[in-house]
């Protein structure tokens, strides 16, 4: 499929019922609600990011060991506040989740909107490359996703207010700290956010099985965003309308798809090859 010749720039709360790996955390920290990363490896990456979003750290007495040691050095040569708790407190906060008796309360920022993500490409001295996650489910794919972003260096994710899984501590956990550092903006009305992207000369990408071109036969170059679709349903009716182009992943074995995190660093990464020639 070419290219069309438009101009392009150079640029809250769950319902009850929702499954509780998808709530969003209600912790407090004196008396404001707070954002919560654990694990160890998530809690180190945080405090090399953005450690001033720490607003303390708990550490469970068992785990005084040679990593615990590390970790409080991390806190302490950061002036990061923590404390000492037990494994009672930790499991509170944490639920069900391995928590590996580290847990870091973050301050809750305010979610990001349309307006915030349009001033934020404004912004930007380069040519944006832009996530769009239509209606990813699993905190874990979701996880993923942010963490692969980051890695490929993602300008921004854009997530649908409804119909999705929130970042909640269980994403911040498998995205390792990259929640804290990529752009998230989460959106009213998906279809319209892809158009208002597309006026601003950004060339959208959809990833789904019913394209006739393979994604190495798609043009990722200049200012791009490609459009994931969540598990088993794909990218939505609506949403594959406001495509420019539409791709696919050739397929070789017996597996006739991949899971939408791993599809997620594929096209990511064949974007990232594309872009670094021009």
């Amino acid at each position: 499929m070419r290219r069309k010749s438009r101009k392009r720039a150079n640029t809250g709360s769950q319902d009850s019922s929702q499954p509780s790996r998808n709530r969003v955390s209600h912790a407090s920290y004196e008396g404001e609600p707070v954002d919560l990363s654990y694990g160890f490896h998530s809690v180190e990456s945080l405090i090399e990011s953005d450690g001033k979003q720490i607003l303390e750290v708990i550490i469970v007495q068992n785990r005084l060991d040679q990593r615990g040691k590390k970790l409080i050095e991390m806190l302490e040569n950061s002036q990061i506040r923590y404390r000492i708790g037990d494994k009672e407190e930790a499991d509170e906060y944490a639920g069900a989740a391995v928590h590996q008796g580290v847990i870091a309360l973050i301050k809750r920022q305010p979610q990001a909107n349309e307006t915030d993500l349009h001033n934020h490409l404004d912004s930007l001295q380069h040519s944006p490359l832009i996530l769009v996650l239509d209606q990813i489910q699993d905190p874990h794919n979701l996880g993923a996703c942010i963490r692969t972003a980051d890695g490929a260096g993602v300008d921004a994710i854009v997530v649908p207010k409804n119909g999705a899984c929130p970042v909640n501590q269980t994403v911040r956990k498998v995205a390792a700290g990259a929640a804290n550092r990529i752009r998230i903006f989460y959106v009213t009305n998906l279809a319209r956010t892809l158009d208002e992207l597309r006026e601003k000369g950004v060339w959208v990408t959809g990833a789904t099985d019913q394209a006739d071109q393979s994604l190495y036969q798609s043009d990722f170059k200049g200012s791009v965003a490609i459009a994931m679709g969540s598990e088993g349903k794909g990218l939505r009716r609506l949403t594959l309308e406001k495509c420019d182009q539409l791709a696919s992943i050739p397929m070789h074995g017996s597996v006739s798809s991949l899971n939408v995190s791993v599809a997620t660093g594929v096209f990511l990464f064949e974007a990232t090859r594309q872009r670094a020639l021009e």
